[in-house]
């Protein structure tokens, strides 16, 4: 529940800090999580009376939510003055300055092996060979560290490793809930991420095709399975014995589900928090929730091709051989009297099985992925419930008093937040609003949008964000160590076509990137935790780096880029750890590993 953000949780018991909600209000809000709680209701900071009825009411102020930082315009700033012979890039020039008003001084750059492997590590999540190692150390040439950088930029393994950060982002997971009846194959999804971090795809069409390639006019069928993003959003179970209200219960956290997603990976906003009541901290109201909450509830989750017409109905045909083939094995299993040579019937079946998967290249075609249908939760004749799908008819939702779905308060129309538009939203018409809601993330939020992605790369390449907080960009958010530094970068990102590989390089040529990692005191008592980066942190390698790591050093690494997942428990999988199997509902062991 969204209401978990603004209580405290202790032994099962919830403490309510009661200055905006009355007891009534409280007692209810406790009584939809479906558990059984003490609620014990903490009257603080204004003194609300237990027998209080209502409680003072705060409107937001939009005008001076705007002039927070992260909400201001990026724009590149003006380099400062003193940085010396140190400085390599731009990045440098603020770092340095940073540096010495702290009364620190950078560390000398690392050695060549240590840098290789820094590098390896980073861009492509795997160690450098010895003889890697060994042409980058007799490579004398100038520029030889700027080549290594494009070499492995360029690599088909820079898009596993990062494509790995970006999947953890959006919730991935091969293995969905068992209540769902789906042939989609969630990791053409995955192959997808790792084919257009290759490609270099700019980061605004990446978004804006995992939200709504299908309405695009310059996207194909090729890209369907960017769609992922969404269709593998979670789907709760709805048993629909149950009363209406109680489904309509569980719809609403599914939209909040996706509404809260969307928010925190593009934005850095937790936005959810605004299902119940207008957010505590940031400039977000009950109405922006709902407006968003809109577009969700206009689509509804469908398996769909990735391939062109012929070839998905001729994949179709043998799908549909094959499932008849398999429901004939059953039926000779459970057969009261089974024929007395069932094995070998039931082999000769699996094995056309075998051969008509193995004879059509395109027999996994699809994909999980959305499609334009809102969804309404209706009571049955009698009792019980039906959900009822209105195909190409998207739908407004009313505001719910308390994340109430029974309690309605205005109607909301679908649009984007108020805090990052200049002036009234403009309410999204073209269906669900998908595609307005991704056209929204880079043009009125474009400058949140850059910064939230530009911390995100800073903080796989140093361990520490320039914000700490990077899900989190908000009031309650961690200010920014370095803002000059973060405002150029996304200004520069965005300047240039928001090519990631451009910000990796950028980012990997600084001489704040090559410095060495060694410990000196001095600037230890001054900046225990480098903050300023006065060095390069050390860093743990991620589990996947590391099982990577131990396979490529045996020799047993198999290279194979895409396909299937299996299972990483299995002791023959030598494949790259991106492609072992994901359930988010029981992650493997190995993954387990910190």
């Amino acid at each position: 529940m969204a209401e978990r953000d603004s209580c405290t949780w202790s032994g099962g018991v919830a403490f309510f800090p009661c200055t905006s909600y009355p007891m009534k209000t409280v007692v209810q809000k406790t009584m939809a999580t479906s558990r059984r709680l003490l609620v014990v209701c903490a009257f603080w900071a204004m003194g609300v009376a237990a027998g209080e009825e209502k409680a003072p009411v705060h409107a937001i102020d939009f005008d001076k939510g705007r002039k927070f930082w992260s909400f201001q315009p990026v724009e590149k700033k003006d380099l400062p003055l003193r940085s010396g012979d140190w400085a390599v890039n731009r990045i440098d020039h603020f770092v340095y300055d940073r540096m010495r008003e702290e009364g620190l001084r950078p560390s000398p750059a690392a050695n060549r092996r240590a840098l290789i492997r820094r590098l390896s590590y980073d861009l492509t999540g795997l160690p450098p060979s010895p003889d890697e190692v060994e042409d980058f150390l007799s490579d004398q040439e100038s520029g030889a560290y700027l080549r290594l950088v494009d070499r492995l930029l360029a690599s088909p393994h820079h898009g596993e490793r990062w494509g790995r950060v970006w999947l953890d982002l959006a919730r991935y997971t091969d293995v969905r809930e068992r209540w769902i009846v789906t042939h989609g194959h969630p990791y053409l999804y995955r192959d997808w991420v790792v084919r257009s971090l290759n490609d270099d795809m700019p980061y605004d069409q990446f978004v804006k095709r995992q939200l709504a390639t299908d309405l695009m006019e310059e996207t194909g069928v090729e890209d369907i399975p960017a769609l992922g993003f969404l269709g593998i959003s979670p789907v709760y179970h709805k048993e629909l014995l149950l009363a209406p209200e109680v489904i309509r219960m569980i719809v609403a956290e599914e939209w909040e589900e996706r509404v809260d997603t969307v928010g925190r990976a593009f934005l850095g906003l937790t936005i959810s928090c605004a299902r119940c009541h207008d957010h505590k901290f940031d400039p977000i109201d009950s109405r922006d929730y709902y407006a968003l909450a809109g577009v969700f509830a206009s689509i509804r989750r469908s398996d769909r091709t990735s391939l062109p017409e012929e070839r998905a109905n001729a994949a179709d045909r043998v799908r549909k051989e094959v499932e008849k083939l398999v429901k004939e094995a059953k039926g000779l299993r459970d057969a009261k009297s089974p024929p007395e040579d069932l094995d070998e019937q039931v082999n000769r079946i699996e094995d056309r099985i075998s051969h008509l998967r193995n004879s059509a290249p395109d027999y996994e075609h699809l994909v999980p992925a959305v499609v334009e249908s809102s969804i309404h939760v209706v009571a049955k004749e009698g009792f019980g419930t039906k959900l009822d799908y209105r195909p190409g008819i998207p739908r407004d939702l009313h505001l719910q008093v308390g994340g109430d779905p029974a309690s309605h308060g205005p109607l909301v129309k679908r649009r984007f937040l108020r805090v990052l538009s200049p002036g009234e939203p403009r309410v999204f018409t073209e269906g669900s609003g998908r595609l307005e809601l991704a056209n929204c993330l880079f043009r009125e939020g474009a400058s949140l949008s850059a910064r939230v992605i530009v911390n995100r790369v800073w903080l796989q390449h140093f361990g520490r964000g320039i914000v700490t907080t990077p899900g989190d960009f908000g009031i309650q958010g961690a200010r920014p160590s370095h803002p000059d530094l973060l405002d150029d970068l996304a200004a520069r990102f965005i300047e240039k076509g928001w090519s990631l590989k451009w910000l990796h390089r950028e980012i990997v040529t600084s001489a704040t990137y090559m410095q060495g990692s060694g410990y000196h005191p001095e600037m230890s008592l001054r900046d225990p935790d480098n903050r300023w980066l006065w060095r390069m942190n050390r860093r743990r390698l991620e589990v996947e780096a590391w099982r990577d790591a131990m396979l490529a050093v045996s020799g047993q690494l198999d290279l194979e880029i895409g396909g299937a997942p299996e299972n990483l428990s299995n002791a023959g999988n030598h494949r790259r750890t991106i492609y072992g199997k994901i359930d988010r509902r029981d992650l493997e062991p190995v993954l387990q590993i910190n």
